[in-house]
């Protein structure tokens, strides 16, 4: 199935470099696949992984093992922001 797959911030350079502008990958992932499984292989550093939203809806560390993506997805991860 397909979903697409963002990164913002300092985790872009967790991209592929084709597609590090954009942010954004499109990805084919097996039926079932978890948000943990999709982001494994980009070797993301976990403490890196601070927000994360599938469609738009923020999905909290507790359920990022075992929330099934689903066909069209879009999954996107921010890293903590400082700002001000």
């Amino acid at each position: 199935m397909k979903i697409t797959f963002k990164l913002y911030a300092s985790l872009t350079e967790h991209l592929p470099a084709p597609v590090r502008t954009s942010n954004q990958l499109p990805l084919e992932v097996a039926e079932g696949s978890t948000i943990a499984q999709v982001i494994e292989p980009f070797g993301l550093p976990e403490k890196l992984v601070h927000l994360v939203l599938v469609n738009g809806v923020y999905v909290e560390p507790g359920q990022r093992l075992t929330r099934v993506l689903n066909e069209g997805d879009v999954l996107a991860i921010w890293p903590p922001i400082a700002g001000g």
